[in-house]
């Protein structure tokens, strides 16, 4: 059996490129960081479609999916690299993630509070307004999750579990730290999107598979300290206990309406982050080695975007082939692969969860990608099926 390759060369590190730069009388740091803190600019959108109704309840869902994608094609690609060995001043990036605990909180149940005090909305408007605020917690809120729960200080890793707690995914930790990361591209991660697999399949499995695997994830780990699963350490308890919290505050603000809207919002999150996920993956498999064995995670077992607007709003999870290469870099020094490298998605992640809806139209696009991929990076495998399957490949010669 071939053995993994080494690993992929990408262009030496060229200075940041944080587009453009306001205020030439702030500190660089802040000035570099400033576009990443361009999610604020969905709050006032949340406000106005909560207190002025109408048509403007969709001004969320509109500017993530449609104004995002243009802004990403005139905005244009982003492919310098930062070092990420120099030492460097993230401060200003990190409060973005820290400070957006409150100020997703605040939104979503401030407008909890608003609307269900108020009698301007009508039911389908309110929906809407909520669905709406699901995008917000959805693909801000959870990857802000994404990139606290990967670092080690641990109160980082708390706001990460509240974030995760807002949207009733608390499971999503244990599952991505433990499960994911470890075994993603191969049949034991159920979060990789197999070839040929549309979403609405997929989300379905992940649903379902999803909080079993974390579980006994966690349960492992528990067992291999000696201790039984119902340790009051197995972070199944905290997750539990946050989710609670959030469904009794919802309750108390909006009684069960406000509960109603509260799991339209989680719901809402709840989906755009595994559509995000399927996008990330989509029929990208590692080589079995036999005897379970798998080769090594590199950059080009996942999809890589460079488009600048969305990695602005999404703090660079579209490099997310150096995430899974090094997942331990905060995002400002996460690193874009080229084409030799890492497979590269047509647009940016706000247009392809949008076409990901659409399966007949994801499989055009996307499949004969996949299709290249392949002959690229493992022109010696023959039969895919096993790949295709989600089944573990027989040993050559079998």
């Amino acid at each position: 059996m071939t053995t993994a390759a080494p690993a992929p060369r990408r262009a030496p590190p060229a200075a940041p490129a944080a587009g453009p730069r306001p205020g030439h009388g702030l500190p660089a740091p802040l000035r570099g960081a400033l576009p990443f803190w361009s999610s604020l600019l969905l709050v006032p959108l949340a406000w106005i479609g909560a207190t002025q109704g109408g048509w403007t309840v969709a001004l969320l869902p509109l500017f993530g999916w449609g104004m995002v994608t243009l802004l990403d094609l005139a905005g244009g690609r982003e492919t310098a690299n930062p070092d990420p060995d120099a030492p460097a001043d993230l401060r200003w990036y990190r409060a973005i993630t820290v400070l957006w605990l409150p100020v997703q909180a605040g939104t979503v149940f401030g407008a909890l509070a608003y609307v269900t005090a108020s009698a301007h909305l009508s039911a389908w408007e309110a929906v809407a307004l909520f669905f709406g605020l699901g995008v917000i917690s959805g693909a801000i809120g959870i990857t802000y999750a994404h990139e606290l729960m990967h670092q080690k200080p641990r109160w980082e890793r708390w706001l990460g579990d509240l974030l995760m707690a807002m949207v009733l995914y608390s499971h999503f930790r244990s599952e991505h730290l433990l499960v994911h990361h470890r075994h993603v591209g191969t049949p034991r991660d159920p979060v990789t999107a197999r070839y040929n697999t549309g979403f609405h399949r997929h989300f379905l499995r992940v649903l379902a598979a999803c909080p079993g695997s974390a579980w006994r994830a966690e349960a492992a780990m528990l067992a291999r300290r000696g201790l039984p699963v119902w340790h009051r350490s197995n972070p199944f308890w905290r997750y539990a206990a946050l989710q609670a919290g959030f469904v009794a505050l919802a309750l108390a603000i909006g009684g069960w309406w406000g509960l109603v809207l509260f799991l339209v919002q989680a719901a809402t999150a709840i989906w755009q982050l595994e559509l995000t996920n399927y996008i990330e993956h989509y029929g990208l498999t590692r080589r079995h080695l036999g005897e379970g064995r798998y080769e090594p995670v590199r950059p080009h077992h996942s999809w890589n975007a460079d488009h600048r607007v969305s990695n602005w709003l999404l703090i660079n999870l579209q490099r997310h082939s150096d995430h899974h290469y090094k997942p331990d870099r905060r995002f400002p020094l996460l690193q874009t692969w080229g084409a030799d490298a890492a497979p590269q998605l047509p647009f940016g992640y706000p247009a392809m969860t949008a076409l990901a809806m659409i399966p007949p139209l994801w499989r055009r696009v996307m499949n004969p990608r996949v299709r290249a991929w392949r002959r690229r990076h493992y022109p010696d495998i023959a039969d895919w099926g096993p790949y295709n399957r989600g089944e573990t490949p027989l040993p050559r010669g079998a």
